[in-house]
């Protein structure tokens, strides 16, 4: 009797053990490793496996997204928590991208593997698996997430994930992190748009506001922030509003959202902000009259308010320069035509980090579109704040930055001069550089206009820049592209031989595009007073039509 007890105490034992290994052995911690062209470099990756619950963690990754595996379920889950909101995208395994089972083996980690194979957008990737073992998992959601237990992943033949280790040991709930609740479940397309912008912080300046002429204004009192004031026949939008202070490594980049509301014309438009450092801003012109602004005197006996710097003014500093289409939104419905399908609103998006150091704390904000149209145009503009991918370990230097000359005449509707002062002289402007501003460049903006066959819109003009007198820099502005933008004009005119007014090469723009600057280095301008003269051979007039140049300069260096 006391032998079969013994049996039965050793068989429970054994029992207990087993049970024990078996648990053991569904609870695992994975560690990969990464080589590039057989190199191992830095950075590991988990996969915390808890019976048929995992998590994938990557060292370094963002807390914002975490993804988990199922394999009960056969589902792969991710997770993302942006501004305080939980949204999931739950992928059944079988819509992965199928593999394709290969013969061969590998040995990893002593475990032999089999060979898989599949392509992800062009990518070959082979893939190294077993499914003998309880735990399960892949270092990749995309790839073969209902394999097994994937050691090793090659992508293009030299780009390698591979198992570094497997740790039996129980698994916390802090390491598996599952998820108490799912949040917002969304399919993988809305999924993929909330992770995109979770990266990046927009900021609003304008939404779906109206710019166009005629209409009755009715601006709020005073100077408030963030409500939109609406200048020069409701042709100029402007807010003020406060914007965050630069963190290293920073991009900022201008977003504007542009359709026709009414008007059916390719327009001039800019993204402006007025430096409100000196006693006299263009503020003043939009609140009392040009008639505040200094007067730039040209030889052709015009007189043009607030086109460069002086003393006590500075004039606009231009973000962006833009082009409506023809008629975008408004008109598509009434330009049919099979096969053209004309877009819903034209999408501007501009780097303009180098304005940076103007646009932090309070600033006024603006947006220009001439029109003579009571529905005119509707836009939406958003700054967006991208940062650095790797902390900015470079000394630190600041930026010294000043426009200088701006012949955008924002404010035509309220009868400023077109930039016209080219016909019989260079425009010039004085500016006096501050001690220990080095490395200087001209941010440069230029484009001509005219828009009737002999007009600079259509004719190729040398623009040339002159620093003290010497030619710096001389350049043929000219956009040999604009059919390109063709199904963003439903309005453009068309001609007998097939072309659309749309399609026509232009002084530097295209309707439905922007205007890039040009950078000018201007190693030879040190601290101390300097005249800057832009030249352009301006076309004569041809009855009631005329040629025009919008050009704006902004200087920017470093600052010791």
């Amino acid at each position: 009797m006391k032998s079969i007890l013994i049996g039965l105490t050793l068989l429970l034992i054994q029992v207990h053990l087993f049970a024990q290994k078996k648990e053991q052995a569904s609870e695992a911690v994975v560690t990969y490793g990464f080589r590039e062209n057989g190199k191992e470099t830095q950075g590991e990756q988990k996969i915390f496996v808890k019976g048929s619950q995992s998590r994938l963690a990557s060292q370094g990754s963002s807390a914002k997204q975490q993804q988990y595996l199922q394999a009960e379920e056969k589902s792969s889950y991710q997770v993302l928590n942006s501004k305080g909101i939980t949204y999931t995208y739950k992928k059944p395994f079988s819509e992965a991208i199928q593999v394709e089972l290969l013969t061969g083996t590998d040995t990893i980690l002593g475990i032999l593997c089999k060979k898989a194979k599949l392509f992800i957008r062009s990518n070959t990737i082979e893939v190294w698996y077993t499914n003998d073992l309880i735990i399960k998992g892949t270092p990749n959601l995309s790839v073969g997430p209902g394999l097994g237990l994937i050691l090793k992943i090659i992508r293009n033949g030299n780009s390698e994930t591979f198992a570094k280790n497997i740790i039996y040991r129980k698994v916390t709930d802090q390491e598996l992190s599952w998820p108490k609740t799912w949040g917002t479940m969304l399919d993988e397309s809305n999924y993929q748009r909330q992770v995109i912008e979770s990266r990046y912080t927009t900021l609003t300046i304008f939404n779906d506001e109206q710019l166009s002429f005629g209409n009755k204004i009715e601006n709020p009192a005073g100077e408030q922030s963030d409500v939109t004031y609406h200048f020069s026949g409701g042709t100029i939008i402007l807010k003020k509003v406060k914007l965050p202070a630069v963190k290293p490594g920073q991009s900022l980049f201008a977003e504007l959202v542009q359709h026709s509301n009414g008007d059916a014309y390719d327009r001039t438009g800019s993204v402006f902000m007025i430096p409100t450092d000196k006693s006299i801003s263009f503020l003043n012109a939009l609140k009392s009259g040009l008639q505040t602004l200094p007067v730039y005197a040209a030889r052709n006996g015009k007189k043009y308010q607030g086109v460069t710097a002086t003393d006590n003014y500075l004039p606009p500093l231009e973000l962006m320069r833009f082009f409506t289409s023809f008629g975008v939104k408004h008109f598509n419905a009434q330009a049919k035509i099979k096969g053209y399908n004309w877009a819903d609103s034209v999408i501007y998006k501009q780097d303009i980090s180098l304005l940076l150091p103007r646009l932090q704390g309070e600033v006024w904000i603006g947006v220009f579109i001439g029109n003579y149209d009571k529905g005119g145009h509707m836009a939406s503009l958003h700054f967006k704040y991208y940062d650095g991918e790797e902390p900015d370990t470079k000394p630190k230097t600041k930026t010294w930055t000043m426009p200088i000359f701006n012949t955008t005449n924002l404010m035509e509707m309220s009868g400023q001069e077109y930039g016209t002062m080219f016909d019989q002289d260079s425009l010039a402007v004085t500016v006096d550089i501050p001690s220990g501003v080095k490395n200087l460049k001209l941010r440069y903006l230029t484009t001509g206009h005219g828009g009737w066959e002999g007009g600079d819109e259509f004719v190729p003009k040398m623009n040339e820049v002159f620093l003290d007198g010497k030619r710096v820099y001389h350049f043929i502005p000219w956009r040999e592209d604009c059919a390109t933008y063709r199904l963003l004009n439903p309005a453009s005119g068309n001609f007998p031989n097939g072309l659309s007014s749309s399609d026509l090469s232009r002084s530097n723009w295209c309707p439905g595009t922007l205007t890039l600057p040009v950078e000018i280095p201007l190693p030879e301008l040190k601290p101390g007073k300097h005249t800057l003269q832009i030249a352009i051979p301006l076309g004569k007039p041809e009855g009631g039509s005329f040629s025009a140049w919008n050009v704006s300069g902004v200087l920017i260096g470093d600052q010791i």
